[in-house]
């Protein structure tokens, strides 16, 4: 079953969407699953995360939700510390709320790079950690494929476009904040053993060797998809990476 809410707080409204077996009530264990740039919280991967899941272990439940300016989101300007509120609202909601025992983290993309930052701000209320083909150089991802023009164009505080379904206004104010806000340069050996990473052979974006770079510096463990690219777009091999998913989140500790 999915129900759409929105948590309204603090001046926010973040517009949730929640997968669940019968109860939203009795979920014990709630995963939060986040998703790359441009994205939406309607997305496959996470509806199909969350039938597997549900469908083998009837305690969870996971819950997704857009980030600013991306899907149903009212705001229209990007700002990376309002990326983090929304997330630790929605990690908030599913303690106190829906009494949650467990929160566990999926992140993907972009997703794996505001779970790790939110570690670093936050520490970890997480029982357990999926990330897939983190974005660990986002400011280098977002800005590799912007023109002479469009950079003219930032240097002017004048926005420039990305994003599909929805369009996105990219200032040069928030790849600024991206920058300053590395995580590779980070100590995470404290989360480790709460942490798994997926990477994709063939990812375009987040190389193997960068994952695994990134791991072997910060002792987590790390599972490389042969012939997966970034968004997982062959079924078998997306099928493959929620496996390791489900089983590293059903080791409960």
């Amino acid at each position: 079953m999915e129900k759409k809410f929105d948590i309204n707080k603090e001046g926010y409204s973040v517009r949730c969407l929640y997968y669940y077996d019968k109860d939203p009530r009795h979920a014990d264990d709630l995963v939060i699953s986040t998703y790359g740039f441009g994205g939406k919280k309607e997305n496959h991967a996470t509806e199909k995360l969350a039938d597997k899941l549900i469908s083998k272990h009837k305690e969870f439940g996971v819950i997704t939700f857009d980030w600013p300016c991306h899907g149903e989101d009212a705001r229209n300007r990007m700002i990376l510390d309002e990326f983090l509120e929304y997330y630790r609202m929605v990690t908030d909601y599913c303690r106190q709320e829906l009494g949650a025992k467990r929160i566990y983290a999926y992140g993907t993309s972009l997703g794996g790079y505001l779970t790790l930052l939110y570690l670093t701000r936050f520490g970890n209320p997480f029982t357990r950690i999926a990330l897939r083909v983190p974005a660990l150089n986002i400011y280098s991802n977002l800005t590799s494929d912007i023109t002479d023009e469009e950079w003219k164009k930032l240097d002017k505080g004048k926005d420039i476009i990305r994003g599909y379904t929805r369009k996105i206004k990219v200032s040069e104010e928030f790849l600024d904040q991206l920058k300053a806000a590395p995580v590779t340069d980070k100590d995470f050996m404290d989360f480790a053993d709460q942490m798994l990473i997926i990477a994709g052979s063939k990812d375009q974006y987040t190389s193997v060797d960068q994952i695994r770079d990134f791991c072997e510096k910060n002792v987590i463990e790390y599972q490389v998809v042969e012939n997966a690219d970034h968004p997982f777009t062959d079924p078998s091999l997306m099928d493959y990476a929620i496996s390791l998913i489900i089983d590293w989140f059903g080791e409960k500790e």
